[in-house]
């Protein structure tokens, strides 16, 4: 196979996966490990991608576009419910957690449901609304106020006010982007500073994300991969970026969508 056509097929894997490891280009072309590198190189020259640590992601050429809650619940369903099933495991009766707004923690939230003793601090309206629609007498909702966003995310200085004085025993954001060294990242700046606040409220940190948002970045960094205690993300992450990721965080863990049962 010529340069030229395993470059482009390896832009096609980049824009259909999201990231592609060294090690798996390696196996696929059976080709030496400094050749995949070299049309890495020119690839990220001609913008086709953006290499990173072991590998490379797609490029994101517009970092404060912001889909709207419907067009995001939509994607990677499965590595979700699997995200939020194992982000459940750690919320007992008698807990106070705070989520962010998103459609992972939105998962997250529907799996919350029968939790006893419940306390939950959130700045989204759609999760405000899945603990409402199933209301009990030992929960507690307490649901920011700020700026909607097309996300349904309350952002803002007063939501941020709000959560300044509050205190829960895990805290569960979502990302629109994670990298290195950029950290996690949202394409609205008023939520970066809402994030902030949320991820203060926690004794315990926990990112949600799937593996579609590696070497994504987004316009304003809200968290540096250091100030969070556990990442969950999908076992489709590429394995260097698994490692990078532990470089900087005591606990990642992968989880497999292949075993999650749906989110009810």
């Amino acid at each position: 196979m010529l340069a030229a056509q395993r470059q482009s097929r390896i832009a096609e894997i980049v824009q259909t996966d999201g990231a592609v490891s060294v090690t798996a280009l390696v196996e696929q072309f059976g080709v030496s490990d400094m050749t995949i590198r070299r049309d890495l190189d020119a690839l990220a020259a001609q913008g086709a991608l953006v290499k990173v640590h072991g590998g490379a992601v797609r490029a994101e050429t517009r970092r404060t576009e912001e889909p709207g809650f419907e067009a995001k619940s939509g994607q990677m369903e499965a590595e979700k419910a699997a995200i939020a099933q194992e982000a459940a495991q750690l919320v007992r009766p008698g807990t106070s957690v705070a989520l962010s707004a998103g459609t992972t923690t939105w998962a997250l939230a529907r799996l919350l449901r029968e939790v006893e003793d419940l306390t939950v601090v959130t700045n989204s309206t759609r999760i405000s609304d899945v603990f409402q629609a199933e209301p009990r007498a030992d929960r507690t909702v307490i649901l920011t106020g700020g700026v909607r966003t097309p996300s349904d995310a309350l952002v803002g200085p007063l939501a941020a006010a709000s959560l300044r004085s509050l205190h829960v025993d895990l805290a569960f954001l979502g990302a629109h982007g994670v990298s290195v060294p950029e950290g996690f990242t949202t394409p609205n700046y008023l939520e970066a500073e809402t994030n902030q606040a949320l991820l203060a409220t926690g004794q315990r940190r926990i990112l949600l994300t799937d593996h579609s948002k590696w070497g994504v970045l987004g316009i304003s960094t809200f968290a540096e991969l250091t100030e969070v205690d556990m990442v969950i993300l999908d076992d489709a992450l590429p394995a260097e970026a698994a490692d990078a990721l532990r470089d900087h965080i005591d606990e990642v863990r992968l989880v497999s969508p292949r075993t999650a049962r749906a989110a009810g």
